[in-house]
């Protein structure tokens, strides 16, 4: 059974179509991302798959359950941490967890057992008497993730889960995320971070103008792009007439554009030693799935 099945799905606001025909489809446990600019559609997708925007047309299912015929048993496999934080901010950390818990008809003792689980593992238990407006960023994030798995979903929603957290907390997050997903948890995740979308997902779909614009595992997308830009590390400055840029890192620091198709890495580095250039490190210029994703859907704000 797929966790969730998405056919011709479409969305209009005031006459005008935000989503087109969306066609999807994730498989049961599955680590899935979702990458669009800024009114592509991705927060309008997730809002109608979690009973929270109506759709004009289309059908939509969670484990076999129509969210149209069977909305109440579509949404109780859901966990969502939306974009925005949701919650009262003159609640405390633990009250926003434990009522989630109960509008899922969860004990209020188990409930309890599992935040305190819960609260460890997102470094949020020195939070939970505070409310919610005394958080930072972060630790609301962290917040709205606690209410999503509180409930122990079948299905992950995440729309930005870690905007405003720093590197220490999103790598945390990412271990944690990985954990749920390893436990049997399908994960359907948004973002602007293309790192994550390459550590997390095994798929990915590009969401323009309303419609899904490519599909494929992240591999696959990154290798469409056909060529990447590399950040060579040199033994000394930079030798003139050789392929290679000036990088804005230093003067023993280069940057080329390098296509998979033309030969190995090995040989590029080969040809420029020919020339007198001694490389002692390479790495990306950038993430190339960013790049692959720029260039498909134009270099416009995310």
């Amino acid at each position: 059974m797929n966790a969730l099945e998405i056919r011709g799905l479409r969305k209009s606001y005031g006459g005008a179509e935000v989503l087109k025909g969306v066609d999807l489809t994730i498989g049961q446990g599955e680590f899935f991302g979702l990458l669009g600019h800024n009114g592509a559609g991705k927060t309008t997708t997730l809002g109608i798959v979690s009973g929270l925007i109506r759709k004009t047309s289309g059908t939509v299912s969670v484990f076999g359950h129509s969210i149209d015929d069977a909305p109440l048993k579509a949404r109780a496999c859901i966990g969502l941490a939306s974009q925005d934080c949701t919650f009262s901010q003159f609640e405390t950390v633990e009250e926003v967890v434990l009522c989630q818990a109960g509008f899922y008809g969860i004990p209020r003792s188990r409930a309890r057992q599992e935040a305190e689980r819960i609260f460890r593992r997102l470094d949020l238990d020195r939070f939970r008497r505070q409310e919610t407006r005394e958080l930072s960023g972060g630790a609301k994030r962290r917040l709205m993730l606690a209410r999503a798995v509180i409930v122990r979903p079948r299905l992950l929603i995440l729309d930005e889960p870690t905007a405003g957290t720093d590197a220490a907390a999103r790598r945390s997050m990412w271990d944690y995320l990985r954990e749920l997903n390893a436990s049997g948890v399908t994960v359907l995740l948004t973002t602007h971070y293309f790192e994550e979308i390459e550590q997390l997902c095994g798929r990915a779909a590009i969401l323009e103008n309303g419609c899904i614009a490519d599909l494929g595992t992240v591999p696959e997308l990154s290798s469409r792009l056909g060529e990447k830009r590399l950040i060579l590390e040199l033994e000394g400055p930079l030798i003139p007439g050789l392929p290679l840029r000036p990088s804005p890192l230093g003067a023993n620091f280069a940057e080329c554009t390098y296509d998979p198709s033309s030969g190995s890495l090995t040989d590029l580095i080969v040809r420029l030693q020919s020339q007198g250039c001694t490389v002692r490190s390479v790495r990306s210029a950038a993430s190339s799935l960013e790049e692959y994703f720029l260039r498909r859907t134009g270099d416009r704000p995310l």
